[in-house]
């Protein structure tokens, strides 16, 4: 019976602080209906009584349970540890990677990393690289010294 003695304490503390809540919830509710603002006092008096709901449930007494736990918060302290462990380690993980999944060189004067698709701003292979659909016929492909004179004449139009 000892045992339960300082929960009884801590949940009796949680009632009264619940219970003061929406006391001063239903005054200010009252107050505000006495200015004829009957929507704004049915919403506070609806969230005023929320405190005493949640005593009446039991809900206010599992959570005191586990508030004033200090196993509780032992193992909140041990999910947290355990989570900067994690993060720590994902990014030494990410700085130690390059872009391209190799060790980075260490050093200051180290060069930037590789780009992810190197061979993706190269020139085209030419025209008889892809197979020309049946049918039609690539203007391009056949003259491809003239996709730049059209370019050309246009800059020069224009006086660039």
């Amino acid at each position: 019976m000892g045992t339960d003695r300082p929960h009884l304490e801590d949940r009796m503390l949680a009632e009264t602080i619940c219970s003061a809540v929406s006391a001063a919830g239903l005054g200010i509710a009252a107050l505000t209906a006495y200015r004829r603002r009957f929507l704004a006092a049915t919403r506070i008096a609806a969230y005023s009584l929320v405190p005493v709901a949640l005593v009446m449930t039991g809900i206010v007494e599992w959570i005191s349970g586990m508030v004033f736990n200090p196993t509780v918060w032992a193992g909140f302290g041990l999910l947290g540890l355990a989570w900067l462990l994690l993060a720590t380690t994902r990014a030494v993980e990410r700085r130690r990677l390059g872009a391209s999944g190799k060790p980075a060189k260490a050093g200051k004067g180290s060069p930037a990393p590789e780009a992810v698709a190197p061979a993706a701003s190269a020139p085209s292979l030419g025209p008889g690289a892809r197979p020309e659909p049946t049918g039609r016929k690539n203007p391009q492909a056949a003259a491809p010294a003239d996709d730049f004179s059209d370019i050309e004449a246009i800059l020069k139009k224009h006086g660039i």
